[in-house]
Protein backbone atom coordinates (compact mmCIF):
# COMPACT_ATOMS: atom_id res chain seq x y z
CA UNK A 1 0.00 0.00 0.00
CA UNK A 2 1.25 3.50 -0.90
CA UNK A 3 2.09 5.87 1.94
CA UNK A 4 -0.42 8.59 2.75
CA UNK A 5 0.18 11.88 0.94
CA UNK A 6 -1.43 15.25 1.38
CA UNK A 7 -2.74 17.37 -1.49
CA UNK A 8 -2.67 21.08 -0.70
CA UNK A 9 -5.11 21.95 -3.48
CA UNK A 10 -7.77 19.40 -2.55
CA UNK A 11 -6.97 19.75 1.18
CA UNK A 12 -7.17 16.05 1.82
CA UNK A 13 -5.00 13.03 2.41
CA UNK A 14 -5.01 10.31 -0.20
CA UNK A 15 -3.63 6.78 -0.36
CA UNK A 16 -3.58 6.12 -4.11
CA UNK A 17 -0.03 7.32 -4.71
CA UNK A 18 0.60 9.74 -7.58
CA UNK A 19 -2.70 8.77 -9.22
CA UNK A 20 -4.55 11.45 -7.27
CA UNK A 21 -3.25 14.26 -9.49
CA UNK A 22 -5.07 12.68 -12.46
CA UNK A 23 -8.43 12.54 -10.68
CA UNK A 24 -11.30 14.76 -11.79
CA UNK A 25 -11.57 16.39 -8.39
CA UNK A 26 -7.90 17.37 -8.33
CA UNK A 27 -7.96 18.68 -11.89
CA UNK A 28 -11.12 20.68 -11.13
CA UNK A 29 -9.55 22.16 -7.96
CA UNK A 30 -6.39 22.97 -9.90
CA UNK A 31 -8.36 24.72 -12.63
CA UNK A 32 -10.34 26.78 -10.09
CA UNK A 33 -7.19 27.81 -8.23
CA UNK A 34 -5.38 28.84 -11.42
CA UNK A 35 -8.42 30.76 -12.67
CA UNK A 36 -8.51 32.66 -9.37
CA UNK A 37 -4.90 33.81 -9.82
CA UNK A 38 -5.06 34.39 -13.58
CA UNK A 39 -6.91 37.79 -13.55
CA UNK A 40 -4.26 39.24 -11.24
CA UNK A 41 -1.49 37.93 -13.48
CA UNK A 42 -3.20 39.28 -16.60
CA UNK A 43 -3.59 42.71 -14.99
CA UNK A 44 0.11 42.63 -14.14
CA UNK A 45 0.95 41.65 -17.74
CA UNK A 46 -0.90 44.74 -18.98
CA UNK A 47 1.31 46.85 -16.74
CA UNK A 48 4.41 45.64 -18.62
CA UNK A 49 3.68 48.04 -21.48
CA UNK A 50 2.47 50.99 -19.41
CA UNK A 51 3.42 51.07 -15.75
CA UNK A 52 1.08 53.10 -13.57
CA UNK A 53 2.51 55.19 -10.77
CA UNK A 54 0.20 56.50 -8.07
CA UNK A 55 0.43 58.16 -4.71
CA UNK A 56 0.75 55.58 -1.94
CA UNK A 57 -2.35 54.54 -0.04
CA UNK A 58 -2.48 51.71 2.53
CA UNK A 59 -4.57 49.63 0.09
CA UNK A 60 -1.39 49.20 -1.97
CA UNK A 61 -0.01 46.86 0.70
CA UNK A 62 -2.24 44.04 -0.56
CA UNK A 63 -0.71 40.67 -1.23
CA UNK A 64 -1.73 37.76 -3.38
CA UNK A 65 -1.01 34.06 -2.99
CA UNK A 66 1.31 32.46 -5.53
CA UNK A 67 0.17 28.87 -5.98
CA UNK A 68 3.40 27.81 -7.59
CA UNK A 69 5.69 29.11 -4.84
CA UNK A 70 3.21 28.62 -1.98
CA UNK A 71 3.93 32.09 -0.64
CA UNK A 72 2.39 35.53 -0.36
CA UNK A 73 3.59 38.10 -2.86
CA UNK A 74 3.17 41.86 -2.60
CA UNK A 75 1.03 42.99 -5.48
CA UNK A 76 2.46 46.49 -5.83
CA UNK A 77 5.88 48.09 -5.35
CA UNK A 78 5.87 50.99 -2.90
CA UNK A 79 8.65 53.34 -1.94
CA UNK A 80 8.04 56.40 0.15
CA UNK A 81 4.82 58.00 -1.03
CA UNK A 82 4.84 56.39 -4.50
CA UNK A 83 3.46 53.05 -5.67
CA UNK A 84 4.01 51.24 -8.95
CA UNK A 85 0.89 49.20 -9.56
CA UNK A 86 1.48 45.45 -10.09
CA UNK A 87 5.24 45.97 -9.74
CA UNK A 88 5.67 43.47 -6.92
CA UNK A 89 3.77 40.72 -8.72
CA UNK A 90 5.70 41.31 -11.95
CA UNK A 91 8.99 41.22 -10.08
CA UNK A 92 7.99 37.90 -8.52
CA UNK A 93 6.72 36.37 -11.78
CA UNK A 94 10.01 37.26 -13.49
CA UNK A 95 12.22 35.79 -10.76
CA UNK A 96 14.18 32.57 -11.41
CA UNK A 97 12.84 31.13 -8.14
CA UNK A 98 9.27 31.51 -9.43
CA UNK A 99 10.16 29.90 -12.73
CA UNK A 100 11.70 26.92 -10.95
CA UNK A 101 8.72 26.62 -8.57
CA UNK A 102 6.28 26.91 -11.49
CA UNK A 103 7.99 24.08 -13.36
CA UNK A 104 7.84 21.91 -10.22
CA UNK A 105 4.18 22.86 -9.57
CA UNK A 106 3.16 22.03 -13.13
CA UNK A 107 5.00 18.71 -12.98
CA UNK A 108 3.58 17.68 -9.60
CA UNK A 109 -0.01 18.69 -10.39
CA UNK A 110 -0.10 17.71 -14.08
CA UNK A 111 -1.55 21.06 -15.10
CA UNK A 112 -2.14 22.05 -18.73
CA UNK A 113 1.17 22.99 -20.32
CA UNK A 114 -0.43 25.78 -22.40
CA UNK A 115 -1.38 27.60 -19.20
CA UNK A 116 2.14 27.61 -17.75
CA UNK A 117 3.45 30.47 -19.92
CA UNK A 118 0.64 32.71 -18.66
CA UNK A 119 2.11 32.53 -15.15
CA UNK A 120 5.68 33.39 -16.15
CA UNK A 121 7.21 36.72 -17.20
CA UNK A 122 10.26 36.65 -19.44
CA UNK A 123 13.34 38.70 -18.54
CA UNK A 124 12.75 40.76 -21.71
CA UNK A 125 9.21 41.62 -20.59
CA UNK A 126 10.48 42.57 -17.15
CA UNK A 127 13.14 44.81 -18.71
CA UNK A 128 10.37 46.41 -20.80
CA UNK A 129 8.40 46.94 -17.58
CA UNK A 130 11.38 48.65 -15.95
CA UNK A 131 11.61 51.06 -18.89
CA UNK A 132 7.90 51.81 -18.75
CA UNK A 133 8.21 52.27 -14.98
CA UNK A 134 10.86 54.97 -15.51
CA UNK A 135 8.56 56.71 -18.01
CA UNK A 136 5.65 56.38 -15.59
CA UNK A 137 7.67 57.90 -12.76
CA UNK A 138 8.71 60.81 -15.00
CA UNK A 139 5.13 61.50 -16.09
CA UNK A 140 3.95 61.26 -12.47
CA UNK A 141 6.54 63.82 -11.42
CA UNK A 142 5.44 66.13 -14.26
CA UNK A 143 1.81 65.82 -13.15
CA UNK A 144 2.77 66.53 -9.55
CA UNK A 145 4.73 69.62 -10.67
CA UNK A 146 1.67 70.86 -12.58
CA UNK A 147 -0.52 70.31 -9.52
CA UNK A 148 1.95 72.23 -7.36
CA UNK A 149 2.02 75.10 -9.88
CA UNK A 150 -1.80 75.21 -9.97
CA UNK A 151 -1.96 75.26 -6.18
CA UNK A 152 0.65 78.04 -6.06
CA UNK A 153 -1.40 80.05 -8.58
CA UNK A 154 -4.54 79.57 -6.47
CA UNK A 155 -2.67 80.66 -3.34
CA UNK A 156 -1.40 83.77 -5.16
CA UNK A 157 -4.94 84.60 -6.30
CA UNK A 158 -6.32 84.23 -2.79
CA UNK A 159 -3.50 86.34 -1.35
CA UNK A 160 -4.03 89.02 -4.00
CA UNK A 161 -7.78 89.16 -3.36
CA UNK A 162 -7.11 89.34 0.40
CA UNK A 163 -4.74 92.27 -0.14
CA UNK A 164 -7.32 94.00 -2.35
CA UNK A 165 -9.93 93.62 0.37
CA UNK A 166 -7.52 95.07 2.93
CA UNK A 167 -6.73 97.99 0.59
CA UNK A 168 -10.39 98.66 -0.09
CA UNK A 169 -11.09 98.76 3.63
CA UNK A 170 -8.15 101.08 4.27
CA UNK A 171 -8.64 103.40 1.28
CA UNK A 172 -12.02 104.93 2.26
CA UNK A 173 -10.70 105.80 5.70
CA UNK A 174 -7.61 107.40 4.17
CA UNK A 175 -9.92 109.26 1.77
CA UNK A 176 -11.88 110.61 4.74
CA UNK A 177 -8.67 111.66 6.48
CA UNK A 178 -7.38 113.41 3.37
CA UNK A 179 -10.69 115.18 2.84
CA UNK A 180 -10.75 116.28 6.49
CA UNK A 181 -7.27 117.74 6.24
CA UNK A 182 -7.92 119.54 2.95
CA UNK A 183 -11.45 120.79 3.49
CA UNK A 184 -11.39 121.17 7.21
CA UNK A 185 -13.53 119.53 9.86
CA UNK A 186 -16.78 121.29 8.94
CA UNK A 187 -17.07 120.00 5.40
CA UNK A 188 -15.64 116.47 5.84
CA UNK A 189 -18.00 113.60 5.12
CA UNK A 190 -19.17 111.63 8.12
CA UNK A 191 -18.10 108.09 8.48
Amino acid sequence: MAPAERCGLCRQTFFCGRGHVYSRKHQRQLKVALERLLPQVEAARKAVRAAQVERYVPEHERCCWCLCCSCEVRKHLSHGNLTVLHGGLLEHLASPEHKKATNRFWWENKAELQMKEKFLISPQDYARFKKSMVKGLDSYEEKEDEVIKEMAAQIREVEQSRQEVVRSVLEPSSFHLTAALILGPATSPRA
